[in-house]
């Protein structure tokens, strides 16, 4: 009997190894574009200027901590795309890092590939894909043993969690117009310790995007803070520092973010549950995140989360 249990695993795990094949090439969430000496500040300054001289538009850069600056940038063809897609907003941007790791600066950025199916696209943005390589740069894809488009397209972290279709509802306006002042207004006055990064406006439909940076004001309050939750996430030798910033997206009278378990894990999918630099040491962030993100949205906070 216990034979013939390990069989069974053995071949229901080759058969999902070949189904997942099957489905196309493995893709992962980040790729490196460069990496070796000189300092963030000047190799930022040079990512910039070859993103904008290959037709990226810079929405907004910041450093969420020292020695990381982050290039959040977009172009027609995100925008395009994300004007054909429902709630296309989340992937209206790519995101560039610029992280020092030692002696070295690694240059990396997310994968517009990945991304895209994560974010259920319209489109693969292949052609962005192809546009950041001529900018950058391409070493290697990395972030994860990786995901088929497929796959991409319906994940969750593991049972009970959300998928990319079950946003949390921040805040319900009048207008569109009245969501988005909310939104800026409270950016403006860091609410909650949420500042806003950048804002695209998705061409043709009532939807914006905030990228926003979210900084604890007191240590009770450490388990949104973007510095605390990639100190325990982001310990690989290659560094995925352009899983930020979050987003809020206003769409219509309403506005919306990913929760931070489909957050968090589409761009980490292979954190363990357990042990040291696992989703259990920040068990608590998610619903910190929510509730963050409500207050900078102009909601009213609801304990209607585990």
């Amino acid at each position: 009997m216990k034979l013939l249990k390990t069989l069974f695993v053995i071949c229901a795990m080759s058969l999902l190894a070949g189904a997942a094949f099957a489905d196309g090439a493995l893709l992962k969430p980040f790729v490196l574009a460069s990496k070796g000496p000189g300092t963030v500040a000047e190799k930022a300054e040079a990512a910039k200027a070859a993103l904008t001289a290959h037709g990226f538009t810079i929405a907004g850069s910041y450093s969420p901590y020292p020695d990381t600056t982050i290039i959040v940038v977009t172009n027609d063809a995100l925008k395009a795309n994300a004007a054909k897609s429902e709630h296309g907003g989340f992937g209206a941007m790519q995101r560039v890092s610029i992280t020092k790791v030692g002696n070295e600066v690694q240059v990396a950025y997310t994968n517009p590939v990945y991304m895209a199916n994560a974010y259920r696209m319209a489109g693969d943005l292949k052609d962005v894909a192809a546009s950041l390589e001529k900018a950058l740069g391409r070493i290697e894809e990395f972030g994860a043993k990786g995901l088929t488009a497929a796959q991409l397209r319906k994940y969750h972290y593991m049972f009970g969690m959300e998928y990319f279709n079950e946003p949390s509802l921040l805040a319900e306006h009048k207008t569109y117009e009245d969501a988005v002042k909310a939104v800026e207004a409270n950016l403006a006055a860091g609410t909650a310790g949420v500042t806003k990064v950048y804002r695209i406006d998705i061409p043709g439909k009532q939807e914006t995007v905030f990228g926003v940076a979210m900084k604890a004001k007191t240590d009770a309050d450490k388990n949104m803070d973007d510095k605390y939750i990639m100190s325990e996430i982001d310990f690989k030798s290659l560094r995925s520092s352009a899983h930020l910033p979050y987003e809020i997206l206003v769409s219509g009278n309403k506005t919306y973010a990913l929760y931070a378990r489909f957050r968090i894990a589409i761009d980490f999918p292979e954190l363990s549950m357990m042990g040291s630099h696992s989703f259990m040491n920040i068990m608590s962030s998610p619903e910190a995140i929510r509730k963050a993100l409500v207050r900078a949205a102009g909601g009213q906070v609801e304990e209607n989360k585990f």
